[in-house]
């Protein structure tokens, strides 16, 4: 419910403060007293953009700002857009306090006292007001808006749960596939890695087999000195006339006769001599041994080259070490198993997402089928409220366009309409007259009363073009549209402002030569007096007036 109104330096308006009742309440006032004014305002922090050419004259900026208490219900449902805005809301005391500082340089806007920006504002906005007036908040033009309604009016809630549901289900399943599959590797750097893999396995390198191949090819390349120098060191130690090891056997037996004469100190000399002698045999076979090794043909020799060089044609590829060599085996390796498996995977993936679409789509369907049932009796109770708000033969329908299943089923809808038999049936939003689209959209809104739950309705030039009982007509249906919710009309008529509860007058006078236009409260004698004026003036006209407000209050 919009509670209160503040309003200062805007157009002809110094200051205002109005405060609003809940229910039906009636603005009216003489052409050009400021009516449109209060509209402006509310478009203004509804998040329409501001000129500077609207700050009051000889001011430096103007203010404006309202009070909009919150029910239960709409705090359901705002209360996550706020949160998604950083904006905080009191629990206690449920009031969404929306304000607007325009100066001739710059727009400042709050919600809450918390900066937003114009679109913030906006989107809150479209949460609380709904104007219906020529190029305003007609949230009902939008196909979006209308859905979401049909939905309401046909109680689908329970259907759209599952859909959205569904719908998320994909997402996650897409989200957790396109997470497994970014790094997975594609056919082609599957061949190349395979490549790899055939490359190196094919040539089979070991670890520290490079190592001992080099120091083999090191030895067998000067296998000939290799050869000579061994067998000189076996010729020196066991093999020539006077070799060390007969030399030694020679102290061996000089340190027995000294072992006879004096053992005690010449024990340890014998064996140290003894040992000397064993481990020079050892390595006189050592040497022997060796030289074995050494002695390489020229088809081994050949091979050993061959080998070396294959290894090196690896390092130099996948190198610089025989180390970085298996390092690139192992990797290329792992890769290849992730896309050996992405086949299965791929298929698994497939196979739940398709069972979801599935889903999906006979959901959408059943959805569907609802809302076009739901479709023809509301167009037909529209077109009962159109007849009565003068609409005689009126058309109204809702057309439907087949879309993708989404987590709002498979369905796009637009509510067509033509206000006159002949005439081509056409989408809402093109209606050119505001006078006909707020009837139509008063019709509607009577028809979604318990479904659309947007607090606040304002309608401006409803009674445009009409009169008689169609005007009293009107005037009882924003009545009964506002036991549910706040409505504020301006009216032209009479028969629609005696259907107020609260009664509203916008004048303007004339005070040191500056034009001011003030908004009050009616009492019931200055009603009386203002449906009176709206009649004609006279006696006669204030007896109409007290019959109006007797009748269409009833």
């Amino acid at each position: 419910m919009l509670n209160w109104l503040k309003i200062k330096n805007l157009a002809l308006i110094e200051k205002a403060d109005v405060e609003f009742a809940d229910g039906f309440n009636v603005i009216t006032g003489e052409t050009g007293a400021g009516k449109s004014i209060l509209l402006n305002t509310i478009s203004l922090l509804l998040g329409s953009r501001a000129d500077k050419g609207v700050i009051r004259n000889g001011a430096s900026r103007c203010e404006l700002a309202a009070g909009i208490a919150l029910s239960p219900g709409t705090i359901d449902i705002i209360e996550p857009v706020l949160q998604h805005a950083d904006i905080p809301l009191e629990r206690d005391f449920p009031e969404i306090q929306l304000r607007r500082v325009i100066t001739r340089s710059q727009n400042r806007n709050f919600i809450n006292d918390t900066p937003v920006t114009l679109q913030t504002l906006k989107n809150i906005g479209d949460y609380l007001i709904d104007v219906h007036a020529a190029n305003e908040h007609q949230s009902l033009l939008s196909r979006t808006r209308q859905l979401e309604l049909l939905d309401r009016y046909a109680g689908l809630n329970n259907e759209l749960k599952a859909c959205s549901e569904t719908c998320r289900l994909l997402t996650e399943l897409r989200r957790k596939r396109d997470e497994v599959f970014s790094d997975m590797p594609s056919s082609v750097e599957a061949e190349h890695l395979q490549m790899i893999v055939d490359e190196i396995e094919k040539v089979a390198p070991q670890p520290g087999e490079e190592e001992a191949l080099t120091a083999k090819h090191a030895v067998a390349a000067n296998s000939k000195t290799v050869l000579q120098l061994a067998s000189s060191s076996v010729m020196q130690l066991s093999q020539s006339e006077n070799s060390l090891i007969d030399q030694l056997g020679g102290v061996y037996r000089d340190l027995q006769e000294l072992n006879g004469i004096d053992p005690a100190n010449t024990a340890a000399m014998l064996e140290a001599c003894d040992h000397l002698v064993e481990n020079m045999r050892e390595l006189a076979f050592d040497i022997e041994n060796y030289t074995s090794s050494v002695e390489l043909d020229e088809e081994a020799f050949i091979e050993l080259e061959s080998r070396l060089s294959e290894l090196q044609t690896l390092k130099r590829r996948y190198g610089p070490s025989m180390e970085n060599v298996l390092d690139e085996l192992e990797r290329a390796s792992q890769r290849l198993l992730i896309h050996h498996d992405a086949a299965e995977l791929r298929e698994k993936f497939a196979s739940e997402e398709q069972q979801l679409l599935k889903k999906l789509e006979k959901q959408a369907k059943e959805l569907s089928i609802k809302r076009h049932e739901a479709a023809k009796n509301f167009s037909q109770l529209a077109m009962e409220k159109l007849r009565l708000l003068g609409f005689l033969q009126s058309k109204l329908e809702i057309d439907f366009t087949e879309i993708e299943p989404g987590e709002r089923g498979m369905d796009r809808v637009e509510i067509m309409f033509c206000a006159n038999p002949g005439e081509q049936m056409q989408p809402l939003r093109n209606i050119a007259s505001s006078g006909e689209i707020s009837r139509v959209m008063l019709a509607l809104k009577t028809v979604l009363a318990n479904a659309d739950a947007i607090p606040v309705l304002i309608f401006d030039e409803i009674d445009v073009n009409i009169g008689g009982e169609t005007a009293k007509q009107v005037g009882r249906e924003l009545r009964g549209l506002a036991a549910g919710r706040q409505v504020l009309c301006i009216s032209h008529l009479a028969q629609v402002a005696a259907c107020g509860q609260q009664h509203y007058t916008v004048s303007k006078k004339v005070d040191s030569g500056r034009t001011i236009s003030s908004i009050k409260l009616l009492n019931n004698q200055k009603r009386i007096t203002e449906i009176s004026r709206m009649l004609g003036g006279g006696k006669a006209a204030e007896n109409h007036a007290v019959e109006l407000i007797e009748t269409q209050s009833s």
